[in-house]
């Protein structure tokens, strides 16, 4: 599931605590989870201190929806609706299969989540989903290394992949 909470790090967070105006230094601590938990209240969301789906639209951070298994919520239920399925606001085994059908017929890669790349060709998501928002949901190689120098060709032409891909746990 795509949510962030105490304990996570990575390009998602850093993302977040630069909306929150905490410092961002990527790794979902203590101060990151304050406020949130301060963002949730103000904004009637649930003050749980943890970053989903919902919480992701009211704060005007699309790059950062990510819906799959497990996923909960009122953008899980515009998805099922746009598909035609019950909407029940949980995101289980039958709404991957129609994504994944949807994916299929229009081109994309058939994994059954539903991120930016997909929802943006989804018309209930119009103008949610900016060409801007779907390239900030990915993270490509980097075009220069460690040293300063370009990287190779063929490392720079490596498809870009979800910066959920980024998130590692940062406490054992």
């Amino acid at each position: 599931m795509a949510i962030l909470k105490r304990g996570l790090a990575g390009e998602p967070v850093k993302i977040l605590q630069a909306k929150l105006g905490v410092s961002a230094d990527g790794q979902f601590g203590p101060a990151t989870e304050e406020a949130l938990k301060a963002y949730q209240k103000a904004n009637g969301l649930s003050a749980d201190g943890v970053a989903g789906p919902d919480t992701f639209s009211a704060m005007g951070l699309p790059e950062l929806i990510l819906l799959t298994v497990g996923t909960k919520g009122e953008a899980v239920k515009k998805l099922q609706t746009a598909l035609g399925i019950a909407a029940d606001g949980q995101f289980g085994p039958g709404t991957a299969k129609a994504v994944k059908a949807f994916q299929e017929k229009n081109g994309l890669e058939p994994d059954g989540m539903a991120g930016p790349v997909t929802l943006s060709k989804i018309p209930a998501f119009a103008g949610v989903f900016s060409a801007e928002a779907v390239a900030k949901a990915q993270s490509g190689p980097a075009t220069v290394g460690t040293d300063g120098k370009p990287v190779s060709a063929d490392a720079a032409a490596a498809p870009k992949k979800s910066i959920w891909q980024t998130i590692t746990s940062f406490f054992s």
